[in-house]
């Protein structure tokens, strides 16, 4: 090493470049004092000046704050800014950044400094000296909590030893297993493992087998990987069950006593063909006066589920049922779900109620919440309940008709007050006895899905505005929603002009009535979806607090959810606390519900996560036996290694890699949302039409690949 650089000190060695080759050194051992012989031979420094530049150079890092001198001679790489603690996004290189709230840049951790943490892990992080012009580096040093206890993976078997390789691409280390912990694991099965141990100087974490899945391809395999990929469970324990067995199906005197009694007004639910289980009803009576009586019946699950049970915690662990494209696993055993808390028809049922008193125009002339007793008098299908609405005939056409009349003017009042009109298509499958995909077809939403919908969006807002407004102060779950991202916002509209639609950015108050112009206005057209979805992504994200901050989707100034307490923990969270306050009882502890609102919603992300991952599974599933057919689709997304394209007459997303557009050399162009041929100047837009032909469709992947027809 003997490059010089004149003028930069006596000697003529460039200092800088000492510093800087230094630092590398120490941050390779950022917990190994060195002293400058030490690192002298790290960077096969032998001629004499050099070493003394070295030297210097290290007493100058000391002085700038750069190095931190331990013992005599010895040094270290000194903190930037003491520790941070944040969240691991491991790549599949095996390096990583961890994302802090407590830092604005993303910190950069070398595959050697991890010390075993793995993608999502909480973490505490060293932070190293940042050097003029390199990223800000750290090391973990604590790992906090770990994201994820199991994984999912393929067992691969050899005389001596086996491996599960982990399905998931940000798990780049395959769990070595002995042969004594496979648990009857074969050859190619699918399985489920945890690490037992993990030596840091060792590249593969041990693990064994907790659960054997069954064989790659196989309906029950898959639907449970996808489960156990989102730690998510997909049966309960038998004391869960046997407890749920217990539970007295009976109704008594004392059950309804202190309830009002709303057994001989005229009740109905309506939900989906196939639903199990019906979680709310609606009841309907004209008042003397004129009036009507409209009652929102939601299942008393906290009657039968008591705190501190076993099922009240199973219910806590789980905070939403889980919905993939052939089954629903429950939050609660289907004795319960299904049986005593489900508002089947023509049985007497235990309720929680919100009634209202409202006039022709909709308005609310007075409310009460409480618990009930009803009994359904039919149980409508959407389509069966679509039927009535339209034709004017069939079973409690009068009710039906009178709050589908209701129902349109609380959705017009509501979208005059600047809430959004997001109704997306929601894809279905026609499926074998044993799971296989036969067909795909959209769900629509009808007039009667905005009946049941507006009086659940009117039964939330008013108990939230009870507590909020009535009960100031009262420790309380919020559905809250905050405003979009101006950064994602400017982007959209930027990217929406290419079509010919205008979006002012920067007129927040004004932007719920803009955005629903445009969703009107791409309707039908072939930028639809592309659009729709890029509209949902500028969006903020739901979730549950006890800080409300108001819902921006719907413009409410207080939102929860009280409907659905058989499918969502929230809701028997929102009974339990209402419950208090109408019997003047002391708020309960506060941070006891912020923990379980941030539980809550983070579960209900992997249920959801878990859901689209089914139906990519589907997808794929479906076109595995149309390789070489060609379909017309829609450009939806574009990254510097391909074109996404969705097709139109099954929403089944593939993509073209850069490398098969082979006329020409394409490169990504960012800012304008396409590729671009160097040579031709053939261009590929996002939403653009484009006609492909199926190239492989992997299963193991849930990937579909795609060429140009």
């Amino acid at each position: 090493m003997s490059k010089r650089n004149k003028g930069s000190n006596d000697s003529g060695i460039d200092q800088k470049k000492f510093i800087e080759l230094i630092t590398g050194v120490l941050m390779k051992n950022p917990r190994q004092p060195l002293n400058y012989k030490q690192i002298a031979s790290r960077l096969h420094i032998t001629e004499k000046e050099e070493k003394r530049a070295l030297s210097d150079a290290l007493h100058r890092m000391k002085k700038e704050g750069l190095a931190e001198e331990r013992g005599h001679g010895k040094f270290l790489v000194k903190a930037s800014g003491g520790y941070i603690t944040g969240s691991i996004d491991l790549t599949k290189f095996g390096y990583a950044f961890v994302i802090s709230e407590e830092q604005e840049e993303d910190v950069f951790i070398a595959a050697r400094n991890l010390r075993t943490a793995l993608h999502g892990d909480q973490v505490k992080v060293l932070l190293y000296a940042r050097h003029k012009g390199k990223r800000l580096e750290g090391e973990v040093v604590e790992i906090i909590t770990r994201s994820r206890a199991a994984f999912v993976g393929t067992i691969e078997l050899t005389p001596q030893f086996a491996f599960l390789m982990p399905d998931n691409k940000n798990m780049p280390f395959d769990l070595f297993i002995p042969l004594s912990k496979l648990n009857g694991a074969k050859q190619g099965q699918k399985a489920v493992a945890r690490i037992v141990e993990w030596d840091q100087r060792s590249r593969n974490p041990v693990g064994e087998i907790t659960e054997v899945l069954g064989y790659p391809g196989e309906n029950e395999t898959e639907m449970h990987a996808i489960l156990a990929e989102f730690g998510l469970p997909y049966r309960f324990d038998p004391e869960v069950e046997r407890a749920a067995e217990k539970i007295p199906a009976e109704i008594t005197g004392e059950d309804i006593r202190e309830r009002r009694d709303f057994r001989d007004v005229p009740t109905f639910t309506i939900d989906p063909e196939d639903a199990k289980d019906f979680d709310d009803a609606l009841s309907l009576k004209t008042l003397p006066g004129g009036n009507m009586e409209v009652g929102v019946h939601i299942a008393d699950v906290t009657w039968y589920v008591k705190p501190g049970s076993i099922l009240e915690k199973e219910a806590q662990e789980r905070a939403t049922s889980v919905y993939l494209v052939d089954r629903t696993v429950p939050m609660l055993p289907e004795n319960i779900s299904n049986h005593i808390c489900s508002l089947n028809p023509y049985e007497d049922k235990l309720t929680y109620s919100a009634v209202f008193e409202m006039d022709s125009k909709a308005n609310i002339i007075s409310e009460w919440f409480g618990r009930t007793i009803i009994r359904s008098a039919r149980r409508f299908s959407y389509s069966e309940a679509q039927q009535v609405i339209d034709t004017g005939k069939g079973d409690m056409k009068e009710q039906m008709l009178t709050l589908h009349d209701l129902a349109q003017k609380l959705r017009e009042k509501r979208f005059a007050t600047g809430s959004f009109a997001f109704e997306r298509l929601e894809v279905k499958f026609n499926l074998s006895e044993t799971g296989i995909p036969l067909g795909i077809h959209f769900r629509e939403f009808g007039t009667s899905n905005q009946l049941i919908e507006e009086f659940m969006l009117l039964a939330n807002k008013r108990v939230a505005e009870f507590v909020g407004k009535k009960l100031k102060g009262k420790t309380f779950v919020y559905r809250i929603h905050d405003k979009p991202n101006s950064e994602k916002l400017s982007s959209f509209s930027y990217f929406i002009k290419r079509f010919g639609y205008s979006l002012d950015s920067q007129d927040v108050k004004g932007l719920p009535a803009a955005m629903n112009k445009l969703l009107n206005d791409v309707s039908g057209k072939k930028e639809q979806n592309v659009i729709e979805t890029l509209a949902l992504r500028a969006m903020a994200k739901a979730v549950y607090s006890t800080d409300n901050i108001g819902h921006y989707g719907l413009a409410f100034s207080h939102y929860t959810h009280f409907t659905s307490p058989i499918r969502r923990y929230p809701d028997m969270m929102v009974h339990r606390l209402l419950t208090r306050y109408l019997e003047n009882q002391a708020p309960r502890d506060g941070e006891k519900y912020v923990r379980l609102c941030e539980h809550s919603s983070k579960r209900e992300r992997l249920a959801a996560d878990a859901e689209r991952a089914s139906i990519k599974y589907k997808q794929v599933e479906f076109m595995s036996d149309k390789i070489g057919q060609a379909f017309d689709g829609v450009i939806s997304g574009v990254t510097e290694w391909g074109i996404y394209v969705e097709i139109i007459e099954n929403q089944c997303e593939g993509m073209i890699a850069i490398r098969e557009l082979q006329d020409d050399f394409f490169e990504y162009d960012e800012e304008n949302y396409c590729i671009r041929g160097r040579r031709s100047g053939k261009v590929f837009m996002l939403g653009d039409k484009i006609r492909v032909e199926v190239a492989k469709a992997d299963l193991q992947k849930k990937q579909l690949d795609y060429r140009l027809a």
